[in-house]
């Protein structure tokens, strides 16, 4: 009898449903549905299918280890170590005996530390750049400052009382007098021009550069929004209820499935929220509705593809809880938007899950 058969004699015969072994194991039922058909590609690796045989033995109440032992044998990809939990893998790996030396190794002679050898020297240290090219910057800025309070002085009268107020506000203290005879000299070469001068120049259109304009952030609302697991989308928790992040109902909401840790059981590294903006934007911020239990972590991932490999991470929050408000260091461009948890509140039944009942993206398209 096979592993999958095994496991759905054991739970025929313990009247259970796989709808309700998967709502005691947290195990979607189209995976475990693969398990009993002995198809462990939807596992999505040797670690979760081993868990996962692990859980399930536990519920319906069949001894696991002769199963995983099975599984070991018969699909298990030829690794180092095998395990079905972090602390497993730790465990196996403080056992783990070292590898013996070989016997050339053992008896070839370490040169390296042998008496006298000299050692290689050292490549010679550079210094940075950054010190020289900074105090560049500052010399440039100095002088355009410079150049600008001439040109005002030299101006008419209106730009030489702007000069004198400027190195009055920064000077005073310093050459009170000084700023004094640079208005006085400023007014007077200004009385002394001609009327026909002063009205020409008055006149004349002002041939300054329009200052570069961008455009505000604001608003911009996804066209749907989808469950995302860790297998793409469509395959994350509760995607019936995904649309109700987006809806502007702030009596519904989006939750992930509970689990019995914050990091899901130890059965998939995150679940998230899929936000398809329909086309692509420039994300600068983004605020989120949580519910009121802090703890969450939690991540803005922007890309051009709904998988989790063309979303990279723009920004992070941990253990927050309420409303998250997340502003970008560096606006991110892409059509999607994905909330990806990796903790999970504790919600009041002691278990751990997250909810989501509003989501704003601030950004340009």
């Amino acid at each position: 009898m096979s592993i999958g058969e095994a496991l759905a004699e054991a739970r025929r015969q313990a009247d259970l449903t796989v709808a309700q072994v998967s709502q005691r194991t947290r195990i979607r039922q189209t995976i475990i549905r693969g398990i009993e058909g002995d198809d462990y590609s939807v596992c999505g690796g040797d670690f979760y299918a081993r868990g996962h045989i692990r859980s399930i033995a536990k519920v319906v109440g069949a001894d696991p280890e002769p199963l995983v032992h099975e599984y070991d044998s018969a699909y298990r990809a030829p690794t180092p170590i095998a395990a079905t939990s972090i602390d497993e893998l730790v465990t196996l790996g403080r056992k783990a005996p070292k590898a013996p030396k070989a016997p050339e190794e053992a008896k070839a002679p370490k040169e390296a530390n042998a008496p006298g050898t000299p050692r290689e020297p050292r490549p010679p240290r550079q210094r940075p750049l950054w010190p020289a090219v900074l105090g560049v910057a500052l010399a440039v800025a100095v002088g355009l400052m410079a150049v600008r309070l001439v040109t005002l002085a030299s101006g008419s009268p209106q730009a030489a009382s702007g000069a004198a107020h400027v190195v009055t506000h920064h000077h005073a203290a310093a050459a009170p007098k000084a700023a004094t005879g640079t208005a006085s000299r400023a007014s007077s070469a200004a009385k002394k021009a001609a009327p026909s001068s002063a009205k020409k120049a008055s006149t004349a259109p002002s041939t300054a550069p329009a200052a570069p304009t961008t455009a505000a952030a604001q608003t911009v609302a996804p066209v749907s929004a989808t469950a995302f697991g860790m297998h793409g989308a469509g395959q994350g928790d509760n995607p019936q209820d995904a649309q109700q992040a987006i809806d502007g109902n702030a009596a519904t909401a989006w939750s992930t499935d509970w689990y019995t840790t914050a990091q899901f059981g130890n059965l998939y590294p995150g679940t998230g929220l899929l936000l398809d903006m329909g086309r692509p934007v420039t994300v600068t911020a983004a605020r989120i509705v949580l519910g009121p239990s802090s703890g969450a972590d939690l991540q803005i991932r922007v890309g051009s593809g709904p998988a989790l490999t063309g979303l990279p991470p723009a920004a992070h929050a941990g253990g927050v809880g309420g409303v998250v408000s997340l502003q970008l260091t560096t606006p991110a461009r892409g059509r999607y938007v994905l909330i990806w948890f990796t903790a999970l509140p504790r919600d009041a039944a002691g278990t751990f899950q997250a909810r989501v009942y509003d989501v704003r993206v601030q950004g340009r398209a």
